[in-house]
């Protein structure tokens, strides 16, 4: 069951780094000049950084 859990944990990291890739590469240079929309994109470029540390430090710890 572990394995599947790493494997689970491995593949959320990918969507996330993807994710985040596309906003950071394609939307937030599509919202440049407007405020409002750059900003969600802000919020949520933050919560992607955050997750995808708190998966590579599970994939670490359970991946040895």
């Amino acid at each position: 069951m572990l394995r599947n859990n790493v494997f689970n944990l491995m593949n959320q990291l990918v969507q996330e780094s993807k994710s985040l890739h596309r906003i950071k590469n394609e939307y937030m240079q599509e919202a440049v000049g407007s405020d409002d929309i750059m900003g969600i994109w802000k919020e949520l470029e933050k919560s992607k950084e955050d997750a995808i540390t708190k998966l590579q430090a599970l994939v670490n710890k359970y991946s040895k």
